[in-house]
């Protein structure tokens, strides 16, 4: 056997091996975290719909017919605690348009309530339970399948090791050098069952693949671990906010933005400052509301009431387009604006990551982009359901079906990206290293175990 001749032997032995390693933990991730990407793909897909399926549910709730001059907001506040005299009144919105009803957010000890009223009569239109929300409920199962931190936690991991179902398919996808179009760009159906429903996997999640690899990346910043951590650096290292938009100087708070009021990413980290505590009373929500106007902040606002001595009224706009968002603090006694700040006081980082977040729920370009969201969402669930079928199709009868594992030695720089993704991905290096024990510790020590898990 000639040297060249060895040489290729040995270059496609190593070929092999890594393909069979990336089609090994292709196999594995799919199978545990599929049941987690159709749920992701559902939920989402119904998401990017919220402000349609909301309107059509409540349509009774939102609607209100214009009558001229609508009376003030105070009044509207008032004739709620009419009604309900032993609740907390903590948010008021104002219709954004001539045909909306206003909104007074009550709670008491055990539940909060979203209070609908006719802005120009003052009558209260009706009122919701916020935990009855659906959407709210949809955004519950979406981010932490209804199972608070550790539903958080296992929505992030599906998520991140979703990201290498990506990397590793588009390895096992890559074009052989006598393929050009038929199972490259379309599937092939003349070439027996087998072929066509690997194609039917293999080529819809190619088209599909930079979709859901946006989807994942925009969604990961609401996320506890990861995103947390993002946020802590874009705020340490000034990509969050800048110091420019306080009044004054900027507060020393233990207070973030987040703990008193719904608002973008961006603001979340956003220190809260103190109303100056005078003689004076505090300022009527009418006065807040003229503030708003007068800053040309979008229809559309929460105001959050201060619930302490010290507290400040905030505003938040979290509507449909990022360049729309903002967030003020407004002293409760002065009317002074502590704290202005907008999409144009965003650093580059807190910009794109608000950019992403609309786009990622569908709101930032309207009915194209949530078209789109839609197509990828359906494309995720169609490649999760063709992943499952294509798996229990070909695997042995009494056998899981794994790919077999390569040699140790063909492993390096696969394993070196696994690392790398790791360390990028704390719950992806977690999961690997119990992985690995799993493997070391059982797998391989327990010959019917192997028998079970192999091809």
């Amino acid at each position: 056997m000639t040297p060249k001749r060895n040489k290729q032997l040995k270059n496609g032995k190593k070929t092999t091996g890594i393909y069979h390693a990336v089609w090994r933990w292709h196999f594995y991730a799919g199978l545990i975290f599929m049941p987690f990407l159709l749920l992701l793909a559902i939920t989402g897909g119904i998401y990017l719909f919220k402000a349609e399926i909301e309107q059509f549910m409540y349509q009774d709730l939102y609607q209100v017919e214009a009558q001229g001059q609508a009376i003030s907001p105070a009044a509207q506040i008032d004739t709620v605690m009419d009604r309900y005299p032993e609740a907390i009144v903590d948010r008021y919105r104002p219709g954004e348009d001539a045909h909306r009803s206003a909104e007074v957010g009550i709670s008491n000890e055990s539940s909060s309530l979203t209070v609908f009223v006719d802005p120009y009569t003052g009558e209260i239109v009706g009122d919701l339970p916020d935990e009855e929300r659906l959407m709210d409920k949809i955004v519950e199962i979406h981010g932490e399948l209804m199972a608070g931190t550790t539903g958080d936690r296992i929505v992030e991991l599906a998520a991140c090791w979703a990201i290498i179902l990506i990397v590793t398919g588009i390895y096992l996808w890559r074009p052989k050098r006598n393929e050009k179009l038929w199972g490259v760009l379309l599937p092939r159906f003349s070439k027996g069952k087998k072929i066509a429903m690997r194609d039917l996997h293999a080529v819809p999640a190619f088209w599909i693949s930079a979709g859901m690899f946006f989807l994942i990346m925009t969604g990961l910043p609401w996320s506890g671990l990861w995103g947390n951590g993002v946020q802590t650096l874009a705020t340490s290292t000034g990509a969050g906010y800048p110091p420019s938009i306080w009044v004054g100087e900027a507060p020393t708070s233990e207070v973030k933005t987040e703990d008193i009021a719904d608002v973008s990413w961006a603001a979340e980290n956003l220190d809260v400052p103190s109303s100056s505590i005078q003689e004076y009373e505090r300022l009527s929500i009418d006065d807040v509301v003229d503030i708003a106007e007068e800053r040309n902040v979008y229809p559309s606002y929460d105001v959050f009431l201060p619930q302490e001595e010290d507290g400040v009224y905030t505003l938040s706009v979290f509507t449909e387009k990022a360049e729309d968002e903002a967030t003020l603090h407004i002293d409760q006694y002065t009317g002074a604006v502590l704290a202005d700040y907008r999409f144009q006081d965003y650093a580059p980082a807190g910009k794109l990551i608000a950019m992403g977040i609309t786009l990622h729920e569908g709101t930032q370009f309207g009915l194209l982009n949530q078209l789109t969201g839609l197509i990828i969402c359906i494309g995720i669930a169609g490649i999760v359901v063709s992943g499952f079928l294509l798996w229990w199709k070909r695997k042995p009868a009494g056998k899981l079906g794994a790919p077999k594992a390569p040699p140790a030695r063909t492993l390096k720089f696969f394993t070196l990206i696994l690392i790398l993704l790791g360390i990028l991905f704390p719950l992806v290096g977690i999961s690997l290293l119990f992985v690995w024990i799993i493997d070391f510790l059982v797998i391989k020590r327990i010959p019917k175990v192997q028998k079970f898990l192999n091809a």
